[in-house]
């Protein structure tokens, strides 16, 4: 175990209202940012050398210093510079690939809550500079070593550095020894906050910082190989042995016939090339990379690869209500007081000008009573409200802000209170508390102030304030007041406040919050994104299922769920002792819960975890949104953890694959439909791939029985495989989305790439482009021509049946003639590149040489055209064939 008094900080004395901007600045110059050392990226060099390392690039370099051997001096020299042409592509592809990817880690930049010229607020955290005053909260990622200040029931995780999983206690005052009391003052760059509240101080920032050592040491590692590209590696060495066996018995055929031993090894180093796609883990992980740059720029960031092919196959999302289907904006609508007075606050008016809903009551009592209720909200409160440059300067919760701000149409000033009443100590907000309280000093007491969810509270006291007198609590009231705001939408927060001995203020806590007095319940408002309702629509047409899983009160959360536009019924509405009471019968019964369950209300973090695993067990793929430390271990569990930018802590986007920067349902919506649109280009890559190298093995295998010469020779299929071919793939791979991802259920997550349509379409292509390819070949040789210029109209002929396979791989579902191709140019151009640089080389005298090319007459042109336009016919029809039965599935189903 490291040994965390190593380093020692260095002493700082933390002002109060924290450095100025002025200093803060000077000290950033001085010391840099707090970051940490970067990776050096590869060099171009190191990338261009990478290439080589493909065992089918050492055949080619061994095919080429073989022609050289023999002679064939034109030969050797093409296979090299098609292996430079190759290798120069793969290094732009994968150095782009590099950058992209650095930019994107750019996009999601940590920040921190600091002190400064004695505005609380929120900067990037490299930024920070020592003597900073940093404040923290459960959930925070530690920017920089900080010597602690001030805290509360603070617990920290340093498995990152000590490899102790087991939270530590953190404290300014620890009894023992002074190793002790040196580890629970230092908060180490790195680790978690992952319960309570604290303030420290910056004492190292970046490779000062323990953190930092480490990672100048030991660097940073590298990211693994993405599954689908792993499975691909080991499609293609399985294909390798099926086309090395066929080689084979190609070359013992024409060493039968009496062919040279040079074209047979020529020929085998071709074919190989040809039928193995060595170029499909590349084109898939730029299949994968494009999509994420396209996530990205709909505010998804990708931190996991493997998370784009996942997200596209999701058949169920569990998400969060606040700020992910709402628009995370509090504000505080209507104040209930115990007695049923009921006060509507207008969003832009004081206190004094808000409709007091009540009959015969004084309305300056109502108001003082109202004004009591928003003491209570503001002394428990962690967020900060003030005017700075002449802008109100927010920071904390926004429901805490929102209840600053109400305070303020009040005439209640946060700092007036706290100066009134000094704060003795505070029990921090938690999950599982469902309460913030605050111990105030008074004149010979301690003040206790409470907020928190209206049922807990309600349970708490035992008196209540009506008409300005205090009565005995009247519960059944209380609560039915609750239902009602909260049917309505509302979130409701209650509010009592009490007092304690003055003598027991050294060991204030949960244990003294009793005989309160309830003041009332607040109704706050936080509206449904405008873009949400379409969202749900465009997750119900593409058969996902969307749940929302929320600590909400069941008739808030079934109120806002219906202005989302989610489908449920009354009992499809379950709460977390339902999930707590089923857990404890069984994986079964959960089980048969949330197949019907739509919205999860009332939910603690542990049982956002087993409902996610529930719905793993029947069968669901799942996205599951989260924020606080408590939802890593639900982030971690599902299939894609989908973590929230803007109020998401750092436990939670270190355990997701995904972050929403803007936090909105519809991001992530439009991040699945990015994930479909990757997987079906992934696809387009494989048939086209598979489909003409599989046709270059059929052409020769069709040759050699019926005793013809090889119909294109090694330097031939290289040029097609490598150069023509290769730029096609690309296109594929890159391609835009069609715009129908959305329109049909998610794929099975157990319905394998090459599937029986991919099988189906591959035969086709293979069939058709082999045999149609052979029959030309078979036919020119018959009719007179001699095998060079039978070999050179073969050669286009291939070409275009990749051009027209290509068009037609675009979609597998729509027909090719309605396929806007002008929405995907970059394929296009492609295409057109491909097929000009093979016309080009008919008229550059080396290359033509080399490849055994020369130009053709028009009418050659056209019978090529008509022979490479026959695949179109047969795709077309078997795509006719095929919407055709799915249409008529769809009307029976």
């Amino acid at each position: 175990m490291m040994n965390l008094t190593a380093q020692t900080p260095a002493p700082t004395t933390p002002k109060t209202n924290g450095l100025t901007s002025v200093e803060a600045e000077a000290r950033l110059a001085e010391l840099g940012p707090n970051t940490l050392p970067e990776p050096e990226p590869p060099s171009p060099l190191k990338v261009f050398l990478i290439q080589f390392r493909n065992p089918i690039i050492y055949i080619l370099l061994l095919a080429s210093a073989l022609s050289f051997a023999t002679g064939r001096i034109e030969d050797a020299l093409f296979i090299f510079v098609v292996l430079l042409i190759n290798a120069s592509i793969g290094t732009y592809q994968e150095y782009s690939a590099d950058r992209a990817a650095a930019a994107l880690r750019k996009l999601e930049q940590p920040s921190a809550k600091v002190i400064r010229d004695g505005v609380a607020s929120r900067i990037e955290a490299k930024r920070l500079v020592v003597g900073d005053l940093v404040l923290l909260e459960s959930g925070d990622r530690i920017p920089a070593d900080l010597r602690l200040v001030d805290a509360s029931d603070l617990r920290c995780d340093e498995s990152l550095l000590t490899g102790e999983s087991k939270p530590v206690p953190k404290g300014p005052i620890v009894e023992g020894s002074s190793d002790v009391t040196r580890n629970s003052l230092l908060l180490l760059a790195g680790s978690l906050v992952t319960r309570g509240r604290a303030k420290g101080v910056v004492t190292a920032t970046g490779t000062a910082t323990m953190l930092g050592g480490i990672a100048v040491e030991l660097g940073r590692a590298t990211s693994s190989q993405p599954p689908l590209v792993a499975r691909l590696a080991k499609f293609t060495n399985a294909l390798a042995v099926f086309v090395g066996l066929a080689a084979l018995v190609l070359v013992l055929a024409g060493f039968m016939r009496g062919l040279a031993l040079h074209d047979l090894v020529m020929m085998s180093v071709g074919l190989a090339v040809s039928a193995v796609p060595e170029g499909l883990p590349i084109a898939i992980s730029i299949a994968l990379a494009v999509s994420m740059r396209r996530m990205a720029a709909r505010n998804v960031i990708v931190r996991s690869m493997p998370a784009v092919e996942a997200l596209g196959s999701t058949t169920m999302i569990a998400t969060d209500k606040t700020g992910t289907l709402t628009s995370n904006v509090q504000t505080v609508t209507e104040i209930r007081l115990p007695d049923g007075t009921d006060i509507a606050l207008d969003a832009h008016a004081d206190l004094d000008k808000c409709e007091i809903r009540a009959s015969g009551l004084h309305s300056d009592l109502v108001r003082e009573r109202a004004r009591r209720l928003l003491r209570a909200a503001l002394l428990a409160n962690e967020g900060t409200l003030a005017r700075h440059d002449d802008l109100w300067v927010a920071a904390g919760d926004t429901v805490d802000v929102a209840l600053l701000a109400a305070g303020r149409k009040a005439g209640l000033g946060q700092e007036e209170l706290n100066d009134r009443y000094p704060l003795a100590a505070r029990i921090a907000y938690e999950p599982e508390h469902k309460y913030a309280a605050s111990f105030h000093h008074g004149s010979d007491r301690i003040h206790l102030f409470v907020k928190g969810a209206s049922e807990v509270l309600i349970e708490m006291s035992d008196r209540m304030d009506s008409a300005g007198n205090v009565v005995e609590i009247d519960r059944a009231s209380l609560l039915a007041q609750k239902e009602e705001m909260a049917a309505r939408g509302l979130r409701v927060l209650a509010f009592a406040e009490g007092e304690v001995g003055a003598t027991l203020a050294g060991s204030l806590g949960h244990g003294h919050l009793v005989d309160l007095v309830f003041l009332g319940l607040a109704g706050l408002q936080d509206p449904v994104r405008p873009e949400v309702p379409n969202a749900m629509k465009d997750c119900h047409a593409a058969g996902v299922q969307v749940v929302m899983v929320t600590g909400d009160d069941p008739r808030t959360a079934a109120a806002i769920a219906r202005d989302c536009g989610l489908s449920f019924h009354a009992g499809q509405v379950v709460s977390g002792s339902d999930i707590d009471e089923a857990a404890r019968a069984g994986d079964q019964r959960l089980d048969e819960i949330t197949r019907e369950a739509r919205i999860y209300a009332r939910v603690q973090p542990a049982q956002k975890s087993a409902i996610v695993g529930s719905l793993i067990r029947n069968g669901h793929i799942v996205a599951v949104t989260g924020d606080g430390v408590n939802d890593g271990p639900a982030l971690k569990k599902a299939h894609v953890g989908v973590a929230m930018g803007l109020r998401g802590t750092e436990v939670a986007k270190e355990s997701a694959d995904l972050v929403v920067t803007d936090d909105n349902f519809a991001s992530i919506v439009a991040g699945i439909a990015e994930g479909r649109a990757a997987y079906r280009n992934i696809r387009k890559v494989v048939l086209m791939s598979v489909a003409t190298g599989a046709a270059e093995v059929l052409l020769f295998m069709l040759a050699l029985p019926f005793g013809l010469p090889m119909p294109l020779l090694a330097v031939q299929l290289l040029w097609l495989n490598l150069v023509t071919n290769g730029i096609q793939d690309v296109a594929l791979a890159g391609g835009n989305p069609e715009g129908d991802e959305l329109a049909g259920p998610p794929r099975s997550p157990l319905e394998p790439l090459l599937d029986r349509l991919m099988i189906r379409r591959v035969v086709q292509s293979t069939l058709v482009i082999g045999a149609g390819a052979f029959l030309a070949f078979q036919w020119m040789l018959a009719h007179g021509y001699g095998v060079p210029e039978a070999r050179n109209i073969t050669l286009l002929i291939f070409v275009m049946f990749e051009n027209v396979q290509t068009l037609a791989s675009s979609s597998e579902r729509r027909s090719i003639f309605s396929v806007d191709i002008l929405r995907n140019r970059f394929l296009l151009l492609c295409v057109l590149a491909a097929q000009m640089i093979h016309i080009s080389a008919m008229y550059i005298p080396w290359l033509s040489r080399t490849l055994g090319l020369s130009p053709i007459t028009p009418l050659e042109w056209g019978l090529s055209m008509l022979i490479a336009s026959s695949l179109v016919l047969v795709t077309e029809v078997d795509k006719l064939v095929s919407r055709r039965r799915r249409d008529r599935s769809s009307h029976v189903a």
